[in-house]
């Protein structure tokens, strides 16, 4: 256990550093004014990005997944593993449960993580030397929030985080589970890399399709007030308001860069896995793929 929870860290950081110029992109995306817009789409806002804040502009946020990866795994880890154990029997139901119980713990540490990353991945936007910066790093934004805001203030969004996560981990487990049985993962099998790579990217984007209407609200409400002004009032408010002003198109906004994000990032987080466990464990070889070790998506997920 101690082994896959190291592997899963590693996979995970593997995941982030892939990953977080697609995660900018989404969220500057989701939460730019629909009036005066910046960018056209995913590929000028990523042009943009790196012609006004450099090619570092991407990676805006970046600490604060890369702080919370370690508690984020132990406890998917060990609430998955632990829900299927006492669940009994590995079916896909329970794959489903198990994902969904870690999905759900997890969020404890995933809200204020995504709130942090999400304040940094907003600042200084269009600049390309920030003139000012609010935030330092990721631990002085969530700092300075909680001394502003206190405790309800850095666990902002948790509800919609709570809704959009809780889900979205059971379908991870669950299409991860279908797809490495129906393409036979075996350790003999010389093609075992390559069926876990699109097993882990064919999951992560089913997992994101689950629930994408609820990751805009949840990065609206957590951007809400970083100019001074509260617009939402909460989770319903926010929907109504945005679907009023923007229509339905709305809920699909920023859904490009993340599908983008979601295959490399999860194919990365399961090779690298795959391979250091190759490397760590005495064997030859790897017991069958599924559904152990058992991998998160991550935050962004």
């Amino acid at each position: 256990m101690a082994l896959d929870f190291l592997a899963g860290c590693v996979g995970g950081a593997a995941g982030v550093l892939v990953g977080h110029p697609f995660d900018t992109v989404k969220v500057r995306l989701q939460v730019q004014n629909v009036e005066k817009p910046l960018y056209r789409g995913t590929f000028h806002c990523f042009q943009s990005i790196i012609k006004q804040e450099s090619a570092f502009g991407l990676y805006k946020g970046i600490g604060s997944p890369m702080m919370g990866l370690t508690f984020i795994n132990a406890l998917v880890f060990g609430v998955q593993g632990n829900t299927l154990r006492a669940l009994g029997k590995d079916t896909p139901l329970n794959q489903f449960l198990a994902g969904s119980a870690a999905g759900a713990i997890q969020c404890i540490i995933c809200c204020p993580m995504e709130l942090a990353k999400t304040r940094m991945q907003l600042q200084g936007t269009g600049e390309y030397k920030q003139k000012t910066k609010n935030y330092k790093n990721s631990l002085d934004c969530l700092i300075k929030i909680y001394q502003k805001e206190g405790l309800r203030g850095i666990n902002r969004g948790m509800v919609s985080t709570f809704i959009r996560e809780t889900p979205s981990f059971g379908f991870y487990f669950l299409t991860y589970d279908c797809m490495t049985r129906y393409l036979g993962c075996e350790a003999e099998d010389s093609y075992v890399i390559p069926k876990l790579l699109f097993s882990g990217g064919m999951s992560g984007i089913v997992s994101w399709l689950s629930t994408y209407p609820m990751d805009v609200i949840k990065s609206r409400l957590q951007a809400d007030g970083v100019g001074g002004v509260t617009q939402y009032k909460g989770i319903m408010d926010c929907v109504r308001k945005s679907y009023h002003e923007e229509g339905w198109r709305v809920f699909t906004r920023g859904l490009t860069s993340t599908l983008l994000r979601a295959f490399p990032v999860n194919a990365a987080t399961f090779a690298t896995v795959t391979v250091f466990l190759m490397y760590m464990r005495s064997e030859d070889n790897i017991p069958e793929c599924q559904p152990d070790p058992v991998i998160h998506q991550p935050s962004n997920l």
